[in-house]
Order: structure tokens, then sequence, then C-alpha cells
């Protein structure tokens, strides 16, 4: 079964990156599929980007992935202001691109690509949770 995998990272764009090359490393050493491996920074990297870019004041994001029945849980937590992701409204996918809003499609993804995502705070703390299947 795949090692546990956490990281911690102040919240910045670089530190971003940082957090998808230890991913890259973790899909490698546990042999995911390669599908599965792509979706699972896809879904880190919005989580993680999101914090950087809109979670003024947050000192830290941590991002952990453990196995789960059928999946991967993924974690992803900061101590930025509360913002639950899960409330916002889903994008009009078939809206044609220049009349969009900007924004949205991460959490998208996340309701896409996961099951059972849920969001909560406590202590100070933003927490989203989701299992990402290993199969399509």
């Amino acid at each position: 079964m795949e090692p546990a995998f956490h990281l911690r990272l102040a919240p910045s764009a670089g530190n971003v990156a940082t957090l998808l090359d230890a991913l890259e490393a973790y899909a490698e050493a546990s042999a995911l599929p390669p599908a599965v491996a792509m979706r699972l920074a896809l879904i880190a990297e919005e989580l993680a980007a999101n914090v950087a870019m809109h979670a003024t004041g947050a000192s830290f994001f941590a991002l952990s992935v453990r196995p789960a029945e059928g999946g991967l849980e993924l974690a992803i937590e900061d101590d930025g202001p509360a913002f639950d992701p899960l409330g916002a409204a889903a994008p009009d996918t078939a809206a044609p691109l220049e009349t969009r809003e900007v924004g949205g499609l991460g959490v998208h993804f996340l309701r896409e690509m996961t099951r059972a995502p849920r969001y909560e705070r406590r202590e100070g703390r933003n927490r989203l949770v989701c299992t990402l299947p290993l199969e399509a």
C-alpha cells in the first residue's frame, strides 16, 4: 500500500511548485498509475494555489495523502480566514469562454474528480478532505 505523504509549507506560488515536485516523487515511489498521479497533482495544485492566492494572512498550508478504501484520501489544511470552497457556485462550463467568470474551475475539478469532499473549520483552521478514486 502507498506510504503516507505529508508536507507543510508557507503559502506561496513557489511552494505550490515545491508541493507538486514532492507529489511527483511520492507518486513514483508509490507506483501510482499515471492517470491517478495526474489527477492528484491537479487537485493538489488547485487547492494549494487557492490558499496561496486568496487566504490572506495564512501562515501555512499542509497537504496530506493516505491510502483509503478504493482510493487516496487527500486533505489540505490552512490557517487563513474561514472559507468553504464547497459552498461556491458551480461554474457554467457550457457558457462561451469570453462570457465566463474567472476562477471556479478548481472547485469544479474537485467535485468531478473526487468522492465525498467535505469541509470543516476547527481551531482556526480550514480543512478540506476528499477521496481520489484509484480508477477513473
